[in-house]
């Protein structure tokens, strides 16, 4: 083969209808490929230790709330919403102080017409500890929503180092176990620099990515991959999806925006050094 040999190239490929085909032209040229499973969030099957957290902060049982993700508010609000309680939480959140870990929580609050009390300097549970450690929680209950895989002890804990008193809940589930790792994973690779590209060929793999990341608490390593990872977008309404979310495309077909084109872009690029 000649210089656009993808021979050693290790080349993220997110999960598509045509997964097998756009991966299989890879490898033809020498790649490996890394297959990426879009691993869908749902609701609790049992929404009952939901309901009672909510139960806690209407009858004002809570004197903080630490959200760590959105996607942890919204599913809140919609079990609210199912018991026709979504107002009475609104009201119960904002006689709250609320903690946030980042910007996804600031937005979910903002749709409720709400402003946090703290945002952690950090995206990240260090930074939720951080915040936390300029305040007395002594004699103070704290509701935490966490996220699915995560207990979070050391987040637990450092509440209870301040005196409070941690009541969590985890208010969504994954589709399967097994492929949120392999997310985990890929997402981990990338922000390592263990990743030559990534190639996405439609714009909901780009968002799904970073959704999955987010709810997974892996926001800095997903933009850590995305810094790290030369992207590869079929087409100009992808490379709209990538920017948006702050990358930056290293190659896209010029004219015809298919799978075959976008393989052969890769190959040129890389032939050029």
């Amino acid at each position: 083969m000649g210089g656009g040999d993808l021979s050693g190239r290790r080349i993220l490929v997110p999960e598509s209808r045509d997964l097998d085909l756009f991966a299989g032209m890879m490898e033809q040229h020498g790649a490996e490929t890394i297959r990426c499973p879009m691993v869908k969030i749902l609701d609790l099957d049992d929404s009952a230790p939901a309901r009672d957290w909510l139960d806690q902060l209407i009858a004002g049982a809570f004197n903080d709330v630490i959200l760590l993700t959105g996607e942890g508010l919204r599913r809140l609000r919609t079990v609210a919403r199912a018991d026709g309680r979504e107002t009475e939480v609104i009201a119960a959140l904002s006689r709250t102080r609320v903690f946030v870990r980042g910007p996804k929580p600031v937005k979910a609050l903002r749709e409720l017409g709400l402003s946090p009390y703290r945002i952690a300097p950090a995206p990240t549970t260090d930074g939720v500890i951080q915040a936390l450690a300029e305040e007395d929680l002594s004699g103070r209950t704290v509701g935490v929503q966490l996220y699915p895989g995560n207990p979070n002890d050391i987040l637990l804990d450092a509440v209870r180092a301040r005196g409070g008193a941690p009541v969590a809940v985890t208010p969504y589930r994954y589709a399967s176990d097994s492929e949120t790792g392999a997310v985990e994973a890929a997402i981990r690779a990338m922000a390592a620099g263990r990743v030559d590209f990534v190639a996405f060929t439609a714009s909901p793999q780009v968002r799904r990515l970073h959704e999955v990341a987010e709810a997974c608490g892996l926001a800095d390593e997903f933009r850590a991959g995305f810094r790290n990872t030369r992207i590869a977008a079929v087409g100009p309404v992808v490379a709209e999806a990538v920017v948006a979310l702050g990358g930056t495309v290293a190659v896209s077909p010029e004219s015809t925006f298919h799978m075959k084109p976008l393989v052969n872009a890769i190959r040129d690029l890389l032939a050029k050094g």
